[in-house]
C-alpha cells in the first residue's frame, strides 16, 4: 500500500482543522451559544484568514516583503461590490452573485499584482516594500477620489463628484468617493468564507509543493544559485506575487459583502501590518500556524472588550508572550535581516 508523503498528511490536517472549525462555529451558532459580536466576526475571520495564507506566499515562500497587501483586498473589495450591484437586475441568486464577486475581485487584484510586480520585482533589497507600501496608500487614495453609479445605460464613472456622472435619477450610486460604497446588500455567510479558505489552501498547497513552487523555495534560499541553474527569477516570483494578489482580492470581496458600507480608509496600512503580524505570529512559510494566528488575534479584542481599560496592554502582552513562546527562528532571522538591511543603506 502506497504510503502518504508528509507534504501530503500536513495538507490534509490543515483542510480537517478548518473544516472541525466550522463544525464547532456552526453548531454554536445554531444553537445560539454564541455572543451576537463573534458571530459578526466569523465572515472577517474567514477574509483575514485568507489574507493570512496568501500574504504568506509572498513572505514565507517567496521570501520577500510585502507591505501593500491591504491594497489588493480593497480592489478586490470594491470590484466585487461593483460587480455585485451591477448584476442585482438580472442575476436574482445571491450565492450566484457572491461567486462571480469573489472571482470579478479576485481577477481585478491579479491585474494589478501583475502591473506592479513586472517592474518591481526585478529589483532586489527592499524596493518591494517600499513600492507596495505606496502601492496601498494609492490605492486607498484613488478610492477615495471615485464614484461609480450604474443605471439602465450601464456603468458610469467619474472623479469629481456624483453629479458629474450624468446618471439616470432611478441609477444607484455605487462609490459615493470618501464615503466608500454605500448600500451593499449582505451577500457573504460563513460557508462561503470556509468554502474560499478550503480553496486558497488548495492553490498555496499545491503550488508550493509543484515544480514551480520548488523553483520559488530555491530562488528564496539562494538567488545566485537559481540564476545559474537556469530558473527565471521574475517570472517565479511574479506567479506567486499575482497568485497571492488574486487570493487577497477574493477575501476583499468576501469581506465587503459582509457589510452595508464598507469605506476605502479600512484598507489602509494598519490593515497591511496587521495581516504581517498575523504571518509572522503563525511562523513564516508556516500555513497553519497563519490560519490559527489570524483566528486567535481577531478574536482576542472582542473577548477582551469588557476589560476596556486593559484591551490593548493584555493584547500586546498576549503578543510578546506568543513569540516568546514560539521561538520561531524564521520569523526571527526574517526580522534582523530586514533591520540588518536598513542599517546598512543608512552606514
Amino acid at each position: 500500500m502506497k504510503m502518504i508523503s508528509k507534504k501530503s498528511l500536513n495538507g490534509f490536517i490543515n483542510y480537517g482543522i478548518i473544516i472541525v472549525l466550522f463544525i464547532i462555529f456552526q453548531s454554536l451558532l445554531s444553537t445560539k451559544h454564541l455572543s451576537s459580536s463573534l458571530s459578526g466576526q466569523l465572515v472577517p475571520i474567514c477574509a483575514y484568514v485568507v489574507m493570512a495564507l496568501s500574504l504568506n506566499l509572498v513572505v514565507g515562500f517567496s521570501g520577500e516583503l510585502s507591505l501593500g497587501h491591504a491594497g489588493f483586498m480593497s480592489i478586490g473589495a470594491f470590484a466585487g461590490v461593483i460587480a455585485s450591484t451591477a448584476l442585482s437586475g438580472s442575476v436574482t441568486s445571491g450565492g450566484f452573485r457572491l461567486l462571480i464577486a469573489i472571482i470579478v475581485g479576485a481577477i481585478f487584484a491579479a491585474l494589478a499584482g501583475v502591473v506592479i510586480g513586472i517592474p518591481v520585482l526585478r529589483l532586489r533589497g527592499d524596493y518591494l516594500a517600499i513600492v507596495t507600501l505606496a502601492f496601498g496608500e494609492i490605492i486607498k487614495n484613488v478610492m477615495n477620489c471615485m464614484y461609480i453609479g450604474v443605471d439602465s445605460n450601464g456603468l458610469h464613472f467619474s472623479i469629481q463628484d456624483a453629479n458629474s456622472m450624468g446618471m439616470e435619477p432611478t441609477g444607484t450610486i455605487i462609490v459615493n468617493g470618501p464615503m466608500g460604497a454605500l448600500g451593499i446588500k449582505k451577500l457573504s455567510t460563513f460557508l462561503a468564507g470556509t468554502i474560499l479558505i478550503l480553496i486558497t489552501l488548495f492553490i498555496i498547497q499545491n503550488l508550493v509543493n509543484s515544480r514551480s513552487g520548488r523553483a520559488i523555495a530555491g530562488i528564496r534560499d539562494n538567488r545566485i544559485a537559481a540564476e545559474a541553474c537556469g530558473i527565471q527569477i521574475t517570472k517565479y516570483k511574479l506567479m506567486a506575487f499575482v497568485v497571492s494578489a488574486a487570493l487577497a482580492g477574493s477575501a476583499g470581496a468576501l469581506y465587503a459583502l459582509n457589510y452595508s458600507t464598507v469605506v476605502p480608509k479600512k484598507f489602509d496600512f494598519n490593515t497591511s501590518i496587521l495581516v504581517l503580524v498575523f504571518v509572522v505570529l503563525g511562523g513564516i512559510g508556516n500555513l497553519r500556524g497563519s490560519i490559527i494566528a489570524a483566528i486567535v488575534l481577531t478574536v482576542l479584542p472582542e473577548l477582551l472588550r469588557e476589560f476596556q481599560d486593559y484591551r490593548m496592554l493584555v493584547y500586546a502582552i498576549v503578543l510578546i508572550v506568543v513569540m516568546i513562546v514560539t521561538n520561531n527562528e524564521k520569523a526571527s532571522a526574517f526580522i534582523k535581516g530586514i533591520f540588518n538591511k536598513k542599517s546598512k543603506e543608512v552606514a
